[in-house]
């Protein structure tokens, strides 16, 4: 009998130092999840290796505070980084601000620049190099259509002229063919009325 006794003492130290290990080596892991694991993580850990008892899980207190100062701590460092991003954010925008300001402001100048590339100015009038292409060759065309009109006349002019002259060297040449006809037919004549007047003289 007293050895039966000292049997179910011994199984019961046993056992219990056996519950107490086991115990101690899930509260290991479960520190070791606190200090280590993320929050999701330390939750999973927490609740899966705590001991049961009746369908309620036995946790400890300091396991809870620890998990809620890390909890805090783990809001705090997403507020944080919240709050950076929200900081990035907003610098970045500034930028983007900025750089379409500057954009703008550089479309300008181009348009500009561009206005005043396709413009000339004459006589004080701006106008586009189109306009201003079309009105030069419009004025090229014109003088050089009135230059051909003019030497097509002048031609015309120079050939009446020289037909002119000939007609008057042709007359110029019967006049003096002519005269000298006339002034033959005068020496003649005198010749003749000399002659008859030394005929008068002689009777």
């Amino acid at each position: 009998m007293k050895s039966l006794t000292y049997l179910a003492l011994f199984i019961l130290i046993f056992s219990t130092y056996s519950v107490h290990g086991q115990n101690d080596k899930k509260q290991a892991l479960i520190n070791d999840a606190l200090k280590k694991e993320t929050i999701e993580n330390q939750f999973e850990i927490l609740i899966e290796k705590s001991p049961n008892f009746q369908n309620f899980k036995n946790i400890k207190l300091n396991n809870l505070n620890q998990f809620k100062t890390n909890f805090k701590d783990t809001l705090k460092a997403f507020d944080n980084k919240y709050r950076i991003a929200n900081a990035k954010i907003e610098e970045q925008r500034k930028e983007i601000e900025k750089l379409n300001s500057s954009i703008n402001s550089i479309n300008t100048n181009l348009l500009n620049v561009t206005e005043e590339k396709d413009s000339i100015e004459i006589f004080g009038i701006k106008t586009t190099k189109t306009i201003y292409n079309l009105s030069l060759w419009s004025l090229i065309s014109a003088l050089l259509f009135t230059t051909l009109v003019f030497l097509f006349r002048f031609r015309s002019s120079n050939k009446q002229t020289k037909e002119a002259k000939l007609a008057f060297n042709d007359i110029e040449n019967e006049f003096e063919t002519h005269r000298k006809n006339s002034l033959e037919r005068e020496q003649v004549l005198r010749r003749k009325l000399q002659d008859e007047i030394n005929k008068q003289r002689n009777v």
